[in-house]
């Protein structure tokens, strides 16, 4: 039993503890080219909001995290078989209710860990701020928290030379040989300003991909994964560290 996750932990357990951060770990379900699962997401995510969580709580920091969202916005994936999409309508509906209940038992600190790129709850928090005025809501991209050429060679954005050597260390059995996989190759779009992300369009993934991966993963192993994941997990074990020690009331400097 660990008791910073809610999903293994009892009512014996928590019904007494007074718990200062919650963290919701947010995948997706979708296709990552052909040798990940569409699990992917969901099991990075999972894994690092876990560990990362086990280090704070070891610290002393009273972080319970919440069950992980496994569905995410894939608006432009209609059409790839079986991605599931929830709009960010849905997620807003969500996250609301999820505030409510915390807010309701005093957990004032709420963290959404995202591991999805199609997910983006800037605005959400936005709405969701003057109706909990007492909660502090943040997000957290965790591949963002460290720069990809420090670790791998490819980049690409999904199920790319980083995905894969992650999955590699963290469920080996999921993960198809490499031999298997496509080469990730990603058209770009013909407009140069959103090619330099200072204008943006969503993708229309079946008309940007073949395999549906955009990154080539051939040099991939799983000594990359275990090396970037570990300090993906200090990092965010720290952020948790942090907010839970934070004063809301008086955050800035």
């Amino acid at each position: 039993m660990k008791p910073y996750l809610l999903s293994e932990t009892n009512w014996k357990s928590i019904k007494d503890k007074k718990f200062d951060l919650a963290v919701l770990p947010w995948g997706a379900t979708e296709a990552h080219n052909n040798h990940l699962p569409f699990s992917t997401d969901n099991v990075m995510v999972e894994k690092i909001a876990s560990e990362s969580a086990r280090r704070a709580w070891e610290k002393g920091s009273a972080v319970i995290v919440l069950p992980t969202i496994p569905f995410g916005v894939n608006t432009g994936q209609l059409d790839i078989k079986i991605n599931i999409n929830l709009n960010p309508s849905t997620q807003l509906a969500v996250l609301n209710d999820v505030a409510d209940v915390l807010n309701r038992h005093k957990i004032h600190k709420f963290l959404i860990l995202n591991g999805h790129g199609g997910n983006d709850f800037k605005q959400i928090i936005r709405e969701l701020g003057p109706r909990y005025p007492k909660m502090f809501i943040c997000s957290c991209n965790w591949y963002k928290s460290f720069t990809n050429s420090d670790f791998f060679e490819n980049g690409g954005g999904h199920a790319d030379e980083m995905e894969t050597s992650v999955m590699q260390f963290l469920a080996p059995e999921l993960v198809l040989p490499l031999s298997e996989a496509g080469y990730g190759v990603g058209k770009k779009f013909r407009i140069k300003a959103l090619n330099e992300n200072w204008a943006w369009a969503e993708r229309k993934w079946s008309k940007v991909t073949t395999d549906t991966g955009i990154g080539n993963p051939s040099k991939a192993t799983r000594e990359k994964g275990e090396t970037c994941l570990n300090e993906v997990i200090s990092k965010i074990g720290n952020l948790m560290i942090e907010l839970c020690s934070a004063d809301i009331n008086n955050m800035y400097e």
